[in-house]
């Protein structure tokens, strides 16, 4: 694993052929993606930081775009983690419009363009407009069938397993299983993603090399593609070099 990080950014900002297509029948199912950059692409411009997360937002459309159009079926965005709370409350209060900004000018596009939004994170705290906005988008693109696209907002990787242990023990001391049938399956139907499939690819942009708590069981075996490309910066062409370079990979799921 150490070797593909090794050189994860040989070859960046060189554009692709034109020709070099993606292969489309092998396509990820489930994208990830931690969009990472705002603050500093706001502050290299000398902006404030709520126009990096402004500029981050339009990004947002290019790539649920692009995703649906290669036929990906889910897009998981981090939009907010629990720990982002401790930032200033100015920056808070402004992405915490952003749902609000971003679903109230793009709902009727991803009506059209069959998308359906999902909502994945505790909604507890979350202002009554943010949680109006995205319960909104939910309830009308309900029974779209195309791309699900799932916000983390407000979201924990290490608050979601603890939610999970906590309600299969409550299971147990209820006597509606037993301690023994506590397994990977039963986890992972406790889990905020128990209807998607775990993401096959992980982007994150900025330069960052961790997970930053999240989707902490679910990432156990995505590959894995990050970029030194701030979010405002990145573009269809930069998502389209993470999926050709997930196809170049074997996935062997531990075995050889």
């Amino acid at each position: 694993m150490l070797e593909k990080f090794s050189n994860w950014k040989d070859g960046f900002g060189k554009k692709k052929d034109a020709s070099e297509e993606l292969e489309l029948v092998s396509i990820p199912k489930h994208v990830a993606i931690i969009m990472d950059g705002n603050g500093r692409w706001a502050k290299k411009k000398g902006l404030p930081r709520i126009a990096g997360h402004r500029e981050g937002m339009k990004v947002i459309n290019k790539i649920v775009r692009k995703a649906n159009e290669l036929g990906i079926e889910t897009l998981t965005l981090y939009a907010f983690s629990t720990e982002n709370w401790k930032r200033p409350k100015a920056e808070v209060d402004f992405l915490m419009r952003l749902p609000e900004l971003f679903l109230g000018k793009e709902l009727p596009v991803l009506m059209e363009e069959n998308v359906k939004v999902r909502l994945m994170g505790s909604k507890e705290n979350l202002p009554p407009h943010t949680l109006r906005a995205v319960e909104t988008a939910i309830t009308k693109t309900n029974e779209n069938t195309g791309l699900i696209l799932n916000f983390a907002l407000n979201y924990g990787g290490r608050t979601e397993i603890i939610q999970a242990v906590q309600t299969m023990a409550k299971q147990v001391q209820e006597g509606l299983i037993t301690y023994d049938q506590i397994d990977e399956t039963l986890m992972a139907d406790n889990l905020m993603t128990n209807q998607l499939p775990d993401p096959d690819l992980l982007i994150r942009t900025s330069g960052e090399i961790r997970l930053s708590n999240f989707m902490l069981w679910q990432l156990a075996y995505s590959e894995f593609w990050f970029t030194e490309v701030l979010w405002p910066d990145f573009t269809e062409i930069h998502f389209e070099e993470a999926i050709r370079e997930y196809q170049h990979r074997g996935r062997r799921y531990g075995g050889v």
